[in-house]
């Protein structure tokens, strides 16, 4: 038997979508604060339990790996059951905006949308800084962990900058945020509508002060793949692979080859 979850198009891709772009954008925005916030809150508790110094907690929040990890954990865990939440709320469907059964076909997409993220990127920097003589390609990124780590303290960096976005992102963006917009509107504006929002928030990761444009461009350029293997599959297992794969280079050469 085939399985019609292979086929995007068999069915009515709004099906089970019973929320709209205006909520879609305000929702995401929402739980972006929110889940931030509790996290942060969260992650407080144990260090006043311990009645810690306010410089202790302060020290120990932005430098300890596990709070760190903990903390983008949790923000990850409530972003997720926000989102979970209201979909239920609204009587809709997780179906409808892309966690389906698995099919074999994600491997290939993943692996052809990372290429094509790849030679877009490259071509798009190139053109940017033929013609932009001000954007700085080599402006740092406020990762929240020293590059100077090593052994087993690299596991939950990984955890936290590798697995941990690739899924939440996906289900955010690429599934509740996309699905809502291409309701609405055509999906060319869909899936911009949803790549400029997405790049939003990274454009204030950098290190040195300033917007960290370069992190702005790629990220945008990501998510106009990531729509368009999510539009191709209507899975989000692809694009939680291309995200993945994308992450976990970046971790190899900053945390294990230190090339910036």
């Amino acid at each position: 038997m085939s399985d019609v979850t292979t086929n995007p198009k068999s069915e009515d891709p709004n099906q089970g979508v019973t929320w709209g772009a205006l909520s879609a954008v305000a929702v995401v925005v929402a739980v972006f604060v929110a889940a931030q916030l509790f996290a942060g809150l969260i992650i407080t508790i144990y260090p006043r339990l311990k009645g810690w110094s306010g410089s202790r907690i302060s020290d120990w929040v932005n430098n300890s790996i596990g709070a760190e990890f903990f903390y983008v954990l949790l923000a990850e865990v409530i972003t997720i059951a926000l989102v979970v939440w209201f979909i239920r709320w609204r009587k809709g469907s997780l179906r409808a905006i892309g966690l389906k059964r698995a099919s074999w076909q994600d491997v290939p997409y993943a692996v052809l949308g990372y290429i094509s993220y790849l030679v877009i990127y490259i071509f798009v920097v190139g053109f940017l800084t033929a013609f932009l003589k001000g954007l700085n390609v080599n402006q740092s990124q406020q990762l929240g962990y020293s590059q100077t780590t090593s052994g087993l303290a690299l596991v939950p960096i990984f955890i936290s900058l590798v697995i941990l976005p690739a899924v939440t992102e996906e289900f955010l963006f690429r599934g509740f945020l996309f699905s809502g917009l291409k309701k609405a509107m055509p999906k060319v504006w869909a899936i911009i509508i949803t790549s400029l929002i997405f790049a939003s928030p990274h454009l204030l990761e950098s290190g040195s002060g300033g917007l960290l444009w370069i992190a702005g461009i790629d990220t945008f350029v990501l998510s106009l793949v990531l729509c368009w293997v999510r539009e191709k599959t209507g899975r989000l297992y692809a694009g939680m692979g291309i995200h993945a794969l994308k992450n976990t280079v970046a971790f190899i050469s900053l945390f294990l080859l230190h090339v910036h």
